[in-house]
């Protein structure tokens, strides 16, 4: 093979790339709720509203959906991976609405417990995520043509939701012991930030491999990259916000 050949083969995407870095997300996902969710629910040990374990299963459930879709690319498969993205638009739907709902749960729980303002500044990390996600995914149905642009909003969007899980590391590590009978407060707005830019390494993970594969890194990863970024670095400001606090209220007054 000459040269000017193995420069070509260099950067032909690999194929089973997207499913390793999806069968990631779902290892992420698993270990990251593992301490404070999978293994306190086995034990008999975690008490909470149903809603919560509703948003647990839809949110982990994605993961699964989204690493067997890119199995099915990787293995050839095309048509039975387009035949399951109408259940991956139902999925996602239903994600929007399990956030919402566990917002709105969440607030009159803390409220109760006379923590309302952090209940309402947290919101904020719920609910801007989702529609971050919500955008990139809309923008992965609109391109479902260009599978190049698809398939990159599609994992960077997955990664964005990666740092509820990476985050329960760092409440392990960082956060009081809740009281017996207590409830468990969301961290400070600042806190956030360190498990997302965690989850990021995973973007820059594609972005090399662009390099590896392309010679340069895709558009999406750069435009789709930042906004998560900056959506973590922004959480601060907008969550602490007056407007924000008066929003996410309105939002919780339909729990009654």
């Amino acid at each position: 093979m000459t040269e000017a050949a193995i420069g070509r083969a260099a950067k032909v995407p690999t194929r089973w790339f997207y499913a390793w870095m999806a069968a990631t997300c779902v290892a992420v996902a698993v270990l990251g709720f593992m301490p404070t969710y999978f293994m306190p629910l086995m034990q008999g040990q975690f008490a909470a509203p149903p809603i919560v374990h509703i948003h647990g299963m839809i949110f982990f459930g994605w993961t699964l959906l989204f690493a067997a879709q890119t199995w099915l690319i990787a293995s050839g498969r095309t048509l039975a991976h387009r035949s399951w993205g109408l259940l991956g638009v139902s999925w996602a739907t239903a994600m929007v609405f399990a956030v919402f709902a566990t917002v709105v749960s969440r607030v009159a729980m803390l409220s109760a417990a006379g923590h309302r303002d952090e209940a309402l500044e947290f919101s904020w990390v719920q609910i801007g995520g989702i529609l971050l996600f919500a955008a990139m995914f809309v923008l992965a149905i609109v391109n479902v043509r260009k599978p190049e642009v698809h398939k990159r909003l599609l994992l960077v969007g997955t990664i964005s939701l990666l740092q509820a899980p990476i985050a329960r590391w760092f409440q392990v590590a960082l956060a009081p012991p809740t009281p017996p009978g207590g409830v468990a407060l969301p961290p400070p707005l600042p806190l956030t930030i360190p498990p997302g830019i965690v989850a990021d390494l995973l973007i820059v993970a594609a972005i090399i491999n662009d390099w590896r594969t392309r010679g340069k890194p895709h558009p999406v990863y750069l435009i789709a990259g930042g906004a998560v970024l900056a959506f973590q670095l922004t959480v601060p400001i907008i969550g602490g916000s007056d407007a924000w606090k008066g929003v996410a209220g309105w939002i919780a007054s339909f729990g009654g």
